[in-house]
């Protein structure tokens, strides 16, 4: 399997996941994908921004720039326009449908009612992230890539939901809106990283038992 340099990882784990939703295809899945594409996006590229110059090909970029280019999701548009033109590479997406897909993934949070993705959205942000992540990341074949990862990944090698797990969660967080449909946490969470919700609910029932261990030892 193709190795990935370590920094790259985040950002290829999220196209990962939205991909395995964007295979699904049920409603749920669908929105879930596009906001995992349009994060991987912004992740990519703030990634990048953050890394050592050794660490993209001795790249080096002013500094006042670079906090600009940080700043919010319009101004890391601004830097991948540049970067592209100075790249001199083929666009295969334009700032104005970066920003639409932007768009349509924040009104999965705040619309009033569902709003399902149409698939020529899905199409067109799954191909801008998996251009931006190869552009950045010195990855030729990113589709090939995800098909490598796919192939070695079962959803029945990820943790399951228990009850247990989605009470501690849920207690922690309560509830989110998606698409104006009120969710519990530990149902979204899971739907995008089983593994992260594993390891969330690991991480609040040692807390908690840690902290019954100190009021024990404090009475």
């Amino acid at each position: 399997m193709s190795t990935l340099k370590p920094w790259a990882l985040g950002p290829f784990e999220l196209i990962l996941h939205a991909e395995m939703h964007y295979r699904n295809g049920e409603d749920f899945d669908r929105r879930i994908s596009i906001v995992g594409y349009d994060n991987a996006i912004e992740v990519a590229i703030h990634t990048y921004l953050n890394l050592h110059p050794i660490q993209r090909q001795n790249k080096t970029y002013v500094k006042a720039d670079v906090e600009r280019w940080l700043d919010n999701f319009h101004t890391k548009m601004d830097f991948l326009e540049t970067e592209v033109a100075s790249r001199g590479v083929a666009v295969v997406c334009e700032k104005a449908d970066f920003i639409w897909y932007h768009e349509v993934r924040n009104g999965q949070y705040h619309a009033g009612g569902a709003t399902i993705p149409q698939e020529r959205e899905l199409e067109g942000i799954r191909k801008a992230a998996l251009w931006v992540f190869g552009i950045l990341f010195d990855v030729a074949d990113t589709d090939s890539l995800l098909e490598e990862h796919l192939s070695k990944r079962s959803g029945d090698d990820l943790p399951p939901r228990t009850e247990d797990n989605d009470r501690l969660i849920d207690q922690e967080f309560g509830t989110v809106k998606l698409a104006g449909r009120t969710c519990y946490t530990s149902e979204l969470l899971h739907a995008y990283d089983a593994v992260l919700y594993s390891e969330l609910a690991g991480d609040i029932r040692k807390r908690d038992v840690a902290n019954a261990e100190m009021n024990e030892g404090a009475s």
